[in-house]
């Protein structure tokens, strides 16, 4: 039998793996799969011995009569180039495939909302730490969303998965087109000469691609072609600026206990506030990982959405470990009830909590003694019993679809926002851009409130289905009325769900941040309604705001700190950056350390969290221990210790919290350790000084 180099059997084994439907669908994003020159992609060629079942080709070169692969670690179609003029992310400059000749290059087509792309990343990361030398992934961007197609919102995603391999912003589709791709995830692989060795397209790919890499590896070592010189990189990571939150995606209000949760995803935590904003605990020890414990010790990977049982507990979809984690408010602890940190897939509908394997769980609502949950993963709605530990499908059949029926027949597409009236779950549906309900009593029924379909998506106010909106992920419901977070489109929308009609609420369609009556949004991802005010995970803003309803403005909310909850160091290892200053010569004896703190223009230290310097040293220099720790709001610099001097290294811990001067309410966060060796010599100065210079961080406004 022969295959295309892109099979039609491998989509349709995969495609339930993949976002966006079979690749004979007639909404896929592009109609056909079509090569250009020089290479046609879509032409037969004889079958190697498979590598895994139906789900991997390799090549040979075409032949009157086929002949045995010699090389099956080898293609022989060579790979066309990248466009010109394409954007490149964590590179200072484009690459071309032959100066990448010598290494393994895995090409992995993606759009940044898909599901199935988020799951692949921890399967690339594996490969990349296993091949560190040998393998190039290159992620070509192929956006589905027009949101998802501005070259800074794929740089703060690259940010927020902490990626570490040259993106390519393929807006126009230029590099899918050109090698076939018709779903995402779609991976390439390449080999060292420069050959498409095979496609493949869906998640779960560690296996399969290990296999092939190993024996790409010893094919091309034993022909001495392979290249470990190091890629060099820019990573886009070193131009996050650290804040108290970081990509915050969920909020929860509760006005009656004066109480905020905030679910400060990249931070790997839980912070919980008052009203007002002042820090009362933090859930977490901002570790990624999925460890049950106390607060100080607990982990957590990119926590999303919240919900209270009782006063006394809460519910956390702890998105990335595939769990559900219920917070004990009081004893102050976390245990994992459902999920057990594998990512599963279709594999068990009902069981006991841990038992089962959970898919990407985004949200999760209380409702009368049950947890629903959206579990975003395998388009479905669960539910979990806190009193029976059973864990189980609610709604949706797992195809991704835009289909109304009863709950267990109906389709949903990456559900990820919940809320409810009592009688109607309410979800945001957020790949279809469609807000639909699920019935709570009798046979039960999903509805579609507003969207028609996979790809239909825009920013258009009116009724019913002509409303379009664009991967939004959080609704929340209030009064008769669903209060939604448009994420793509920048904006908060309100709709009412019994006339299907939508408007915008807050924001223009421009990202940016900014607070009053014209307030600018950078992809919103939670809500939370509260006596008039609603609570607003700005996520990309790395803030939360707060709408008044009735004024119709917008303010963020200031966090303060005053017991240092947020720099908390609970294991003993330091969370911030390191810097080894230049080594200073001194003279032994009582001497004095002048530590000097450089602000960008137009910033200033935050006058309502703590600024706090903890001094140590070695060898045979010492800091007095009343001198060892400040911690004051706003000190005055630079700040001067007594010490004493002698052959050793100094240590400055720093926790600095600055604010934009005329935003107040736009702070960051810098957390660092200076490191300064001291030489000792009869000339040398009895005072040392330490500097930090703090960049100016990146801010859309």
């Amino acid at each position: 039998m022969k295959l295309r180099p892109f099979p039609i059997l491998i989509l349709l084994l995969t495609w339930l793996a993949a976002c966006g439907p079979p690749p004979d669908d007639a909404e896929t994003p592009v109609a056909t799969a079509v090569a250009t020159e020089p290479v046609n992609l879509a032409e037969n060629i004889p079958d190697s011995p498979p590598l895994t079942p139906t789900t991997f080709a390799t090549q040979e070169t075409p032949a009157t009569e086929p002949t045995p692969n010699t090389r099956p670690f080898a293609g022989t179609v060579p790979a066309p180039d990248f466009a010109p003029g394409l954007d490149w992310l964590n590179v200072e400059r484009p690459l071309s495939l032959s100066e990448l000749r010598g290494k393994i290059v895995l090409l992995d087509f993606w759009t940044y909302g898909c599901i199935n792309c988020i799951h692949v990343i921890p399967e690339l990361k594996r490969l990349e730490e296993k091949f560190a030398d040998e393998l190039v992934v290159i992620g070509v961007h192929s956006a589905k969303f027009s949101n998802e197609g501005e070259t800074e919102n794929i740089r703060q995603i690259i940010q927020r998965y902490e990626l570490e391999h040259p993106v390519i912003n393929d807006n126009n589709f230029e590099v899918w087109q050109t090698y076939g791709a018709n779903a995402w995830p779609t991976f390439v692989l390449i080999d060292p000469e420069g050959n498409v060795l095979g496609f493949h397209a869906g998640e779960g790919i560690y296996d399969l691609f290990n296999q092939v890499i190993i024996g790409m590896v010893a094919e091309f070592d034993a022909r001495d072609l392979i290249d470990r010189t190091p890629l060099e990189l820019k990573l886009e990571q070193e131009n996050l600026a650290n804040s108290p939150l970081l990509f915050p995606g969920k909020v929860l209000a509760d006005a009656e206990n004066n109480r905020l949760f905030i679910a400060d995803s990249n931070h790997n935590r839980i912070v919980v506030t008052d009203l007002d904003g002042v820090v009362q605990a933090v859930i977490g020890n901002g570790r990624s990982g999925l460890q049950d414990g106390s607060y100080e010790t607990a982990q957590f990977f990119r926590p999303q959405g919240l919900t209270l049982a009782d006063v006394n507990t809460l519910y956390v979809a702890d998105t990335e470990n595939h769990a559900i984690r219920k917070v004990d408010l009081v004893a102050e602890t976390v245990e994992t009830v459902a999920g057990n940190g594998h990512h599963g897939s279709f594999e068990l509908f009902v069981g006991e909590g841990t038992a089962v394997a959970l898919n990407s769980p985004w949200d999760v609502l209380y409702l009368d003694g049950i947890i629903y949950i959206a579990m975003a993963g395998q388009h479905q709605l669960w539910q979990y019993d806190p009193t029976t530990e059973i864990v189980k499908l609610f709604a949706g059949s797992g195809y991704e679809e835009l289909t109304d029926g009863t709950l267990l027949q109906g389709g949903l597409n990456q559900p990820s926002g919940l809320a409810t009236d009592g009688q109607l779950l309410y979800f945001a549906d957020s790949e279809a851009s469609a807000i639909r309900s699920a019935s709570l009593g009798g046979a039960g029924e999903l509805q579609t409130i507003v969207g028609t379909g996979l790809f239909d998506f825009g920013d258009v106010d009116g009724s019913g289905d002509e409303v379009r909106l664009q991967h939004p992920l959080g609704v929340a419901y209030a009064d008769g009325l669903l209060y939604v977070a448009d994420t793509y489109n920048n904006k908060i929308k309100l709709i009412d769900p019994v006339t299907r009609s939508s408007q915008t609420l807050f924001g223009s369609g421009e990202d940016g941040w900014r607070d009053g009556d014209k307030p600018l949004f950078d992809e919103p991802g939670g809500l939370s309604q509260a006596n008039g005010l609603l609570y607003i995970a700005d996520t990309n803003n790395h803030v939360v705001r707060i709408a008044n309803l009735e004024a119709g403005s917008v303010n963020t909310l200031v966090l303060a700190d005053p017991q240092g909850l947020l720099t908390r160091v609970t294991d003993g290892n330091f969370l911030g950056k390191t810097i080894t200053l230049e080594p200073q010569i001194v003279a032994a004896g009582a001497g004095r350390l002048h530590l000097h703190i450089e602000l960008p223009d137009g910033y200033k230290l935050n006058d309502t969290a703590p600024f706090l310097a903890q001094f140590s040293a070695s060898g045979e220099a010492a800091v007095a221990e009343e001198a060892s720790t400040i911690q004051q709001a706003a000190p005055s610099l630079p700040l001067e210790i007594p010490l004493t001097l002698g052959a050793g290294e100094l240590q400055a811990d720093l926790v600095i919290y600055y604010c934009e001067a005329e935003a107040e309410s736009l702070c960051f966060l810098e957390q660092v350790r200076l490191l300064l060796p001291l030489e000792v010599a009869e000339t040398g100065f009895t005072a040392v000084e330490m500097t930090h210079t703090i960049p100016s961080p990146s801010v859309d406004n």
